[in-house]
């Protein structure tokens, strides 16, 4: 830290910082909590932020802070007006870093100003200003501020009261021993996998261990995110543990469950596999609604307006989070049967209650869609067309075809399609041709549906019907084949795609768009796979080959999905995401 006797001397010490370090002005004069300055100066999810009395610069934004900073001075030495005449300019835009952080703005740099809250933050120019800054200062316990927004602002009923209440203590001591969310989020993963290990024995210790470590991971996950929140430490590499480690635990602990079943004589990897297919499909509704809306024009409706009311209606909110099965209390549900039940409980309460769920949210959201007068961006309708992950064939259909009228014709001829795929696996004759047809229609269909932009009022719903189409297909020509581990093989291959899905919503969430084309093609998009799957049930039989194609197919597609996602997690192009998200 050096203190400059100038804006003048001010703008050459900072020229004189090593160009890939951030910088930061603080006036004198300042006075403030010191978790203030952590959140207007440390927050690497910035290029520049400001609060009373304080401006930072990442590398990036740094040639424009030197540009302001001289614009700033000159301005004020020449005795000119740093605002625009008619302009009231705040308090805390009066002092160098206010008016340096106006000047970066007029320039076209975003400057994240934090929400402060009780905090204090301030400049006195006089007497009565600095005893009204101490006073605040002194009445205000700034550690438990920060404890306090380490959690999530809007969570489950079970991690809000169950969870939350010493997590944020956890998350403390590991900030205090210098731990990183990541490997405390790699932590959870371990202590999940073990879990999973556990339920594998098929035995009762072995359930029970199983329960418990479940519930300890969960507190480790939790952990991880308030961590990052209490020592703003947000990253690329976490952003990517945070988004896909969940549902690698949860797989995986699926999986446990089933192998241990099969050692006690049950085998329930089809409702395994079903439970996996049931909850990502829940995910991409709801992504894929939000997508479509969060930055629609004129979007209001009576629903989302009756919504709001309800919010201000305290038990309310907690069963309507309740209501949607998320993910504090869906853990808790699998720990606590898996203890004191058996894997095929624990499958069936899991689908019973994520059915409920996805009834209720999806009902919802089509009332809302329905009754909202919307006009969705181009942006929306490109972050649709990414999230239906259309492959080459699909692609090619709609190039050559022309767009069908109608505000919900594209949905309909999803939903057609989809029901065409599932229809024909799940009714014609097991291996017949007639499953080979119905998946030429299918890849017919979905690319009529997506000929035209997705910009209808129920065009979010395309992506989840081609994802039920694909893995509700896998599912059940896998479950139809009575072939020797057909079904944990297509549970592999659904967590490879799953993983891409997932993948491609954390890339456009994070504002860096979807994955690159060549892996899309690559993997020859859900039309593509689905068709393939298709192709093998019918030359491949009641045969141990099957098994083997899908067991190839899902390798081949982790390995290029996951090479891929490692590359752009790791890369210094993507983004330093920190996401509340849903409650998943």
């Amino acid at each position: 830290m050096q203190t400059a006797a100038d804006a003048g001397d001010a703008a050459k010490l900072l020229a004189a910082v090593p160009a890939g370090r951030r910088v930061a002005l603080v006036d004198p004069r300042f006075v403030g909590h010191v978790h203030a300055l952590r959140l207007g100066l440390t927050d690497p999810r910035f290029p520049a932020a400001t609060v009373p009395g304080a401006l930072t610069a990442q590398p990036e934004a740094r040639g424009a802070l030197l540009r302001a900073l001289h614009r700033t001075t000159a301005a004020v030495g020449a005795g000119a007006p740093v605002v625009e005449p008619d302009a009231d300019p705040a308090p805390e835009d009066r002092t160098v870093p206010g008016r340096i952080a106006v000047a970066l703005e007029a320039e076209g740099t975003a400057v994240q100003r934090p929400a402060l809250g009780s905090l204090v933050a301030a400049v006195p120019t006089d007497p009565e200003q600095q005893v009204a800054a101490e006073a605040g200062l002194a009445s205000v316990d700034d550690e438990a501020v920060r404890l306090r927004n380490a959690v999530k602002a809007h969570d489950g009923f079970f991690t809000t009261y169950c969870i939350s209440p010493y997590s944020r203590y956890i998350a403390r001591w590991c900030a205090r021993r210098n731990l990183t969310p990541n490997q405390v989020t790699t932590a959870s993963l371990i202590t999940a996998l073990i879990a999973a290990g556990s339920a594998a024995t098929g035995t009762r210790g072995g359930y029970v261990a199983a329960g418990i470590l479940l519930l300890v991971s969960f507190v480790l996950d939790c952990t991880d995110g308030q961590l990052a929140r209490y020592s703003l430490q947000y990253s690329t590499m976490g952003a990517w543990l945070d988004a896909t480690f969940d549902r690698a635990k949860e797989y995986a602990y699926y999986a446990g469950l089933a192998i241990g079943a099969v050692r006690g004589g049950d085998d329930v990897w089809t409702l395994a596999l079903g439970a996996m297919v049931l909850q990502a499909c829940r995910h991409v509704v709801d992504f894929s609604f939000n997508e479509a809306n969060h930055d629609a024009v004129a979007n209001t409706s009576p629903t989302a307006a009756l919504s709001d009311k309800l919010d201000n209606v305290g038990w309310t909110v907690w069963v309507r989070r309740m209501i949607v099965l998320p993910i504090g209390e869906r853990w808790a549900m699998i720990a606590v049967l898996t203890a004191l039940t058996t894997p095929r409980i624990v499958f069936y309460a899991l689908l019973v209650g994520c059915s409920l769920a996805a009834c209720y949210t999806t009902a919802g959201r089509l009332l809302r869609s329905l009754t909202r007068r919307a006009s969705r961006t181009d942006r929306a309708a490109q972050a649709l067309a990414d999230l239906a992950d259309s492959g080459p064939l699909a692609r090619a259909v709609a190039k050559v075809a022309p767009g069908l009228p109608g505000a919900f014709t594209a949905p309909a001829v999803a939903l057609l399609g989809t029901l065409v795929m599932i229809g024909g696996a799940l009714f014609l004759p097991y291996g017949s041709p007639l499953t080979v047809a119905a998946a030429a229609v299918y890849v017919l269909l979905s690319g009529l549906a997506v000929a035209r932009p997705l910009k209808g009022a129920l065009d979010w719903l395309v992506p989840p019907f081609f994802r039920a189409a694909e893995y509700v297909t896998i599912l059940v020509l896998a479950a139809r084949s009575d072939v020797p581990h057909a079904v944990p093989a297509a549970f592999g291959l659904v967590s490879a795609v799953a993983y891409h899905h997932y993948d491609t919503v954390y890339r456009i969430r994070g504002g860096t768009g979807a994955p690159p084309q060549w892996l899309v093609r690559t993997i020859g998009g859900h039309e593509g796979r689905t068709a393939l799957v298709a192709v093998l049930a019918a030359v491949l039989t009641h045969t141990s080959g099957f098994t083997t194609a899908l067991t190839a197919l899902a390798v081949a597609v982790a390995l290029v999905v996951l090479v891929e996602s490692i590359r752009f997690w790791v890369s210094s192009s993507a983004p330093a995401v920190h996401d509340e998200g849903e409650l998943a």
